[in-house]
């Protein structure tokens, strides 16, 4: 017995409803106004400690991590400090962070 694969239902947009209104119907957001909400407004779920998003400088290959328990986190965290060929950002819910081999920033 085959089973058939359900075709996904085309759902429509209305693109052709933006493209055709007026200019005026947009305004412009101010860089500063972007990066409060996006940047400086980033939330967490209540059951994650941190997240780390981890660049390996030679590649520029990412990749992100997730932890719920402030030891796993540390423990990532050490390692990471004992190599020089990462760059690494921690966001946790009260602050981001950017290490590198070069020093770190903090970012509130």
């Amino acid at each position: 017995m085959t089973s058939k694969k359900k075709k996904k239902p085309y759902l429509p947009n209305n693109w052709k409803l933006y493209k055709d209104a007026p200019e005026d119907m947009f305004f412009d957001h101010e860089f500063e106004e972007i990066m409060d909400w996006k940047v400086a407004g980033w939330e967490l779920p209540a059951s994650v400690y941190c997240m780390i998003r981890v660049t390996k400088l030679e590649t520029g290959k990412v990749k992100e991590y997730v932890y719920q328990r402030p030891s796993a986190a540390k423990a990532k965290i050490k390692k990471l400090m004992q190599s020089a060929d990462h760059e690494f950002v921690v966001v946790d819910h009260e602050d981001i962070q950017h290490l590198s081999p070069k020093g770190h920033t903090t970012h509130e």
